[in-house]
């Protein structure tokens, strides 16, 4: 049975396609990068952050004026990407402790201590929550012997030097994966690395972006990236804002169009790095890297360096999330799976080192990497 036609159209437009179907192409040019994530006011002020939750149908920025909420958006992922959420942490000790009525350095060091400890609990996979949460503790502790309202004011610089660092280090991730990336070139990415995942260009994303500067013409297959579609929900509406030409695919069609020949490199993000170069990145991303393999197509990580945890030998160390199985019993608010089914939900998969050809930092490409490059790339950062 046939559907009117006028009703068939209707959806269509609604979905974003014209009366051809046809994608629908952005007429926003240069719309990057995405605001994600900013501070608002003095010390007393508030974080201010995309609900991506709500991506790609409504554009709305959420005010949060305590720690508890925030710590709310991390786990619910209205804000999300390892930078990101680095952020986030840093900026939500900073509402922990914004009406502390502490009366020395010292115990509001250790107030800041607490709320990092509850913030850490968010989600615990991607090591940027982790790192930034140090840096935090360390600030506090280091200025220990000023006074509450002088060490407050210094939590809110250091928050502040995360975003602005970040934004800096994706620029740089940007201009060194450009280089990897020819005139006319097809990018397959999974997930989403761009601005919505960190406090500017993104990182895989960055590359992209870079790349379309220098006058590339850069063609991105984006995996829709089941089952909180990341891939189509964000990386295509950021893509699409900024002019570059996506085609959206389901996951389960990548390793088909690398045998067409559709696809010339792979890049993708990571939440989590170990010293051997095993990296963490969400689910899916170890199937794109294992077909990847297999036609003969490089598979590429960006990450900044502080996506790193050198404490972990292997992969095999590195915390996997598993988040509800309603993520895909009833994704969006629709049972597509009959009820009672038993469901197994990991967030995130370890792509093996061995087939990654290289890692992109904000300090060069890492080719092949292993223990001993990693090791060598950092003493050169840091000798």
């Amino acid at each position: 049975m046939h559907r009117p036609r006028r009703i068939f159209l209707n959806q269509l437009q609604e979905c974003g396609y014209n009366q051809r179907g046809d994608p629908a192409t952005s007429s926003t040019e240069n719309a990057v990068p995405v605001p994600t994530i900013e501070w608002a006011g003095g010390v007393d002020g508030h974080v201010r952050l995309i609900d991506q939750t709500l991506l790609p149908v409504e554009e709305r920025f959420i005010e949060y004026t305590d720690v508890e909420t925030l710590w709310e958006a991390i786990r619910s992922l209205r804000v999300r990407g390892a930078p990101a959420i680095g952020i986030a942490a840093g900026m939500g000790v900073v509402l922990g402790v914004r009406d502390s009525a502490a009366e020395t350095g010292e115990a509001l060091a250790a107030e800041v201590d607490r709320c990092a400890d509850y913030l850490a609990t968010a989600r615990p996979t991607a090591v940027n929550l982790f790192w930034a949460l140090d840096r935090m503790r360390r600030t506090a502790h280091q200025h220990a012997d000023q006074p509450p309202a002088e060490v407050k004011r210094l939590l809110l610089a250091e928050a502040s030097a995360l975003l602005e660092e970040d934004k800096d280090i994706c620029r740089r991730i940007g201009r060194h994966g450009a280089e990897l990336l020819e005139d006319g070139d097809t990018v397959l990415t999974h997930c989403n690395a761009g601005g919505l995942a960190t406090a500017d260009y993104g990182t895989a994303l960055a590359c992209i972006y870079a790349a379309a500067e220098q006058g590339k013409t850069v063609r991105v297959y984006a995996d829709e990236t089941r089952p909180l579609l990341q891939g189509s929900r964000l990386t295509a509406w950021e893509l699409m804002r900024a002019g570059i030409e996506v085609t959206l695919i389901c996951d389960n069609m990548a390793g088909f169009v690398m045998k067409q020949g559709k696809i010339d490199l792979v890049i993708v993000g990571a939440d989590r790095i170990a010293a051997n170069g095993d990296t963490a990145n969400k689910i899916g991303t170890y199937s794109v890297a294992v077909l990847a393999g297999q036609h003969d197509v490089p598979f590429y990580v960006a990450a900044p360096t502080s996506t790193f945890d050198r404490t972990l030998e292997s992969g095999d160390a590195i915390p996997i999330e598993e988040r509800g199985g309603e993520e895909i019993t009833c994704g969006f608010g629709r049972r597509t799976a009959p009820e009672g089914v038993a469901t197994y939900s990991p967030a995130f998969d370890v792509t093996p080192a061995h087939h990654i050809a290289g890692i992109i930092t904000e300090h060069g490409i890492i080719r092949y990497p292993t223990t001993q490059a990693i090791e060598e790339h950092f003493q050169e950062v840091h000798p």
